[in-house]
């Protein structure tokens, strides 16, 4: 055998001899046959050697590679049924005992989307869901926002390479045009979701976010019934000493439109950092559905009318428990997870 080979099956046998458990033989296996290991470097080099040195070396580099395997391998064996047995010996483990600490972290926006849920169920809203890969024809032209309507440049939107007619959805809005036409109306609806932007990512902008989508539709729905449910939701989140004040806004879904702000929570209306001075911070858009959007849900605008809410849901998070960048929320970063 090649010096080199032979040094290396002797050094590689006195480990093993001294290993005394599975994890110890599992390190050596990776020591000597990993992707990075000894043997392995060895086979990798074959092909700067001369054709009849690559062949000599190369036979006996294999033939000791299936050598110390089938040695690790029985060792290994050797040992977990040991392990075993001795476990068995000094407790008795009952399968199906509760776990003894949790799996696993719920995220903060589960936290909040899970209790907002909870919230409108107990107000009698249903909630459902729609498709992240959307039709334009969803996303936009139902909503009232035709081919080539300025709203449009509002939300850099992510299309698919070939495919003009689907988007990734920009909004959970398109959630009530499909809850129209799947329910009918009237209609009590929730529809919370992942939303995506081709925008620069910063402290306040990324390009995947959470949204949360509302609808109440019946023949006597009123705009004082829309801020009335705004403000149960306000002040669940924030407090019960919490304002809404709504300022006009053009959405082209609704009509009339509004912004929704509330007081701020962290200096109570006086005026602080987080709401740059001026005592409310901005939370939903909202209004009255416009009769088109109604004609599209199937809705008849003569006979039912009733208001829409978006809440920014990844932003209602960042404002409940004070986070600065909207950026900790894709980083996968159990620091930050664990917190909540």
């Amino acid at each position: 055998m090649d010096a080199q080979l032979e040094g290396l099956s002797k050094k590689f046998n006195q480990e093993i001899a001294a290993a005394r458990d599975s994890r110890t033989a599992g390190d050596i296996e990776i020591k000597y046959l990993g992707r990075r290991g000894e043997l392995t470097r060895i086979l990798r080099g074959l092909d700067r050697l001369p054709m009849e040195r690559r062949r000599a070396l190369g036979s006996e580099a294999n033939a000791l590679k299936v050598q110390l395997e089938k040695i690790i391998k029985e060792k290994i064996k050797t040992f977990s049924a040991a392990e075993f047995r001795g476990l068995g010996q000094k407790e008795r483990v009952d399968i199906t005992a509760p776990a003894r600490r949790r799996v696993g972290h719920l995220h903060p926006v589960s936290i909040i989307q899970r209790e907002l849920e909870d919230l409108f169920r107990g107000m009698g809203f249903i909630v459902a869901a729609g498709p992240e890969l959307e039709s334009d024809y969803y996303n936009f032209e139902a909503l009232n926002i035709p081919p080539h309507h300025p709203a449009r440049d509002m939300q850099d939107t992510f299309y698919i390479e070939g495919r003009d007619d689907l988007v990734l959805r920009t909004q959970t809005s398109p959630i009530q045009i499909r809850a129209m036409q799947k329910y009918g109306v009237p209609l009590r609806m929730i529809g919370p979701g992942r939303c995506f932007r081709n925008e620069a990512t910063d402290v306040r902008h990324e390009h995947t976010f959470y949204q949360l989508e509302g609808v109440v539709i019946s023949e006597d729905t009123s705009f004082a019934d829309m801020k009335g449910v705004l403000e149960i939701v306000a002040r669940h989140l924030y407090g019960q000493k919490t304002e809404v004040r709504l300022r006009p806004k053009f959405f082209p879904f609704v009509e009339p439109g509004v912004n929704g702000e509330v007081t701020c929570f962290l200096c109570r209306g006086k005026g602080c950092r987080l709401c740059k001075g001026s005592g409310w911070l901005e939370i939903f858009g909202a209004g009255m559905i416009h009769p088109n959007v109604l004609s599209v849900g199937g809705a008849d605008p003569k006979k039912y009318q009733g208001f829409a809410f978006g809440f920014g849901l990844t932003r209602l998070v960042m404002l409940k428990y004070n986070i600065d960048d909207i950026r900790h929320f894709l980083s996968g970063d159990l620091r930050f997870i664990q917190q909540f």
